[in-house]
């Protein structure tokens, strides 16, 4: 029987600038919908690892990053039909300000454009903090300031009673369409602690029952969630299409990832795409695990917050001196970010502690309490490398507090990073022997055969390694 197309509901939330809570009413609209018994697929706009994370802890989904600049159209759309065709409802949280994105000249990357580009209206969230007719002024802007997007309510946060709340409505009735769905009062006891690079991350912080009941009722009380859902207008989701098998020969290749709390940020499509290309992923733990997992034929460091655990990383030596010298036998590593601090000589914190780290690169990293490096990059290959050839184009994002406190022009470079004002001077993309480490995170889905050589560098060494293909 052949798979049929589905109509499922939607909707965006957005908000008029950062900080405004489109977090804290995402987990708590995505605890609504899942206690009131709905399969809610949850989506998140933009390079963000931490706010993925909570929100697959509250749906028992798997929440996917959709970004207008890293990834394409098509990519985009792929993704949101593919993984929210077994849902009732898909919830989208956006990123920064509904219009902000790439640069000031055009909607790339911003949560407006991901809302055209998926027919979903928006729930706008307004920071209504010592406002009260001005806030009409400000959504009136937002109402018009783009006719080709549709707007589902607003939502006040921060809010100062339920008088506040009246005059914000009554403002909006004489000005604005776009209907007062509620407001909410600054409820501390249901957020989420904050560190630099954000919310604490689900690893850290395990979310409980009561947690999510509170979110869950915040919502319940302060918003009107039955005129939301009927209000929303459905949309149609292609039937899903059977997944094409690996397309290379032989058994899989076995890739070891580092997966704890350490090391957390890494985009579910990135896993697939290296599962479709053949590869087993098989997950341990730099901080906990004794040594490394059995026969593996390459190895995936991503990002996290390796200066947090740096004495329990440094003191692993075991796992540590099992990377260093798989890595100088021709195993295929790629890391990214707090991955590759991990293998550089060192890593020295705040307080100025050095821990030693797994030495592949003869470099070390320092923390600094301010942040170092924010923003979009695309990278071209400048030589052949485990995760592609001279001349690949890939995509990605970078957000750190350390920088090199070290010399890195003994090591072979392999990036020419574009940045948005232009092209990035400084090295990037170190390269020895197979070991690839950056602090750029790279979207696979932005160069679908970056994934494919991964796993043939992988099948390579396993071959020079065993004679297996």
């Amino acid at each position: 029987m052949m798979p049929e197309d589905r109509k499922i509901k939607g909707l965006v939330v957005a908000a008029t600038k950062s900080g405004s809570g489109k977090t804290t009413v995402t987990l708590g609209l995505l605890s609504a919908l899942a206690m009131r018994g709905y399969t809610v697929a949850p989506f998140k706009v933009g390079p963000d690892f931490i706010d993925p994370g909570h929100h697959s802890m509250i749906t028992g989904g798997t929440c996917r990053n959709l970004d207008g600049w890293m990834l394409s159209k098509e990519t985009n759309l792929n993704c949101f039909e593919s993984n929210s065709y077994r849902a009732d409802i898909a919830v989208v949280e956006g990123v920064m300000g509904l219009f902000d994105g790439y640069d000031g000249k055009s909607e790339a990357g911003s949560t407006a454009q991901m809302a055209k580009w998926l027919n979903l209206p928006v729930l706008l969230i307004v920071d209504a903090k010592s406002m009260a007719r001005s806030a009409a002024a400000l959504v009136q802007g937002f109402e018009g300031f783009d006719p080709d997007l549709k707007l589902a309510g607003v939502v006040f946060n921060n809010i100062g009673s339920s008088r506040h709340l009246e005059y914000l409505r009554e403002a909006l009735e004489s000005t604005v369409k776009t209907p007062c769905l509620g407001g909410i009062v600054n409820h501390p006891d249901v957020s989420i602690p904050e560190r630099h690079l954000g919310l604490y991350t689900q690893e850290d912080h395990q979310m409980s029952s009561g947690t999510k009941s509170s979110l869950a009722s915040l919502i319940e009380e302060n918003i009107d969630v039955e005129s939301l859902i009927r209000s929303l207008p459905e949309v149609r989701i292609p039937a899903l299409s059977e997944k094409p098998e690996s397309r290379l020969n032989g058994e899989n290749v076995r890739i070891g990832v580092a997966k704890d709390n350490a090391f957390c940020f890494y985009y579910a499509d990135n896993f697939d795409l290296l599962e479709e290309n053949g590869a087993d992923l098989v997950f341990f733990s730099p901080i906990k695990d004794e040594k490394l997992p059995e026969d593996l034929d390459g190895l995936y460091m991503g990002g996290g917050y390796p200066e947090l655990f740096a004495k329990q990383l440094s003191d692993n030596r075991s796992v540590l001196e099992q990377i260093r010298e798989q890595s100088r036998k021709g195993l295929p590593v790629y890391a990214e970010c707090g991955g590759f601090m991990y293998l550089s000589e060192a890593l020295i914190d705040t307080d100025g502690r050095r821990f030693p780290m797994a030495g592949i690169f003869p470099l070390e990293t320092r923390m600094h309490t301010r942040l170092k490096a924010l923003g979009y990059r695309e990278i071209t290959l400048l030589n052949d490398t485990v995760i592609g050839n001279q001349g690949f184009k890939i995509r990605g994002h970078e957000f750190h507090y350390s920088e090199l406190c070290s010399n890195p022009d003994e090591i072979k470079t392999a990036y020419r990073v574009s940045t948005r004002a232009g092209l990035k001077r400084e090295t990037e993309g170190f390269q020895i022997d197979r070991c690839l480490g950056s602090y750029i995170h790279l979207h696979f889905g932005s160069c679908p055969e970056a994934a494919r050589k991964i796993v043939d560098n992988c099948r390579k060494y396993r071959y020079e390694r065993t004679g297996r293909q």
